[in-house]
């Protein structure tokens, strides 16, 4: 049903339409403004690891990308799923297929996310899929609100 590719320019305009409102976007992407724009995407972009794309037939059904800190760590970032495809298994497919991309192209032993209090359904999804909280970190909306980040790991 879904198969994968890297992301292509083409896509960015469909991408840039997946986050709904503020909520969304902050959850996907905290330092963008919204609306996002396929802009944002591209200049994010050189700091990101196998940008891949979940595709459906010839639709882009979801997004997401990797990323190393100062520690070498990977984390898994930037992910967003089109509303038409939410509660449909993309989400789950996205998922694996990034865990398998970061231990087969990146030999990655470990995945790390961060996900904020506030996306209790995201935190709910990864606890589903394995992914276990390590830290909390103190993260700001753009209006200045403080969000608990919560860390999440998961063994590959």
């Amino acid at each position: 049903m879904y198969t994968y590719q890297s992301l292509q320019t083409s896509d960015l305009p469909m991408i840039a339409t997946f986050p709904q409102n503020e909520d969304e976007l902050f959850y996907m992407f905290p330092s963008a403004i919204y609306p996002l724009t396929p802009e944002q995407i591209l200049k994010n972009l050189p700091n990101r690891l196998e940008p891949t794309v979940i595709m459906h037939g010839a639709t882009v059904a979801c997004y997401a990308n990797f990323y190393k800190d100062d520690n070498k760590d990977c984390w898994l970032g930037n992910v967003i799923v089109s509303p038409d495809y939410r509660g449909k298994g993309a989400a789950s497919f996205l998922i694996g297929t990034m865990e398998m991309i970061a231990k087969e192209k990146l030999n990655v032993t470990k995945l790390n996310l961060l996900c904020h209090n506030t996306n209790t359904r995201g935190l709910l999804f990864y606890k589903k899929l394995g992914y276990k909280p390590f830290d909390i970190s103190l993260r700001f909306r753009p209006s200045g609100e403080h969000v608990a980040c919560v860390h999440m790991e998961k063994h590959l």
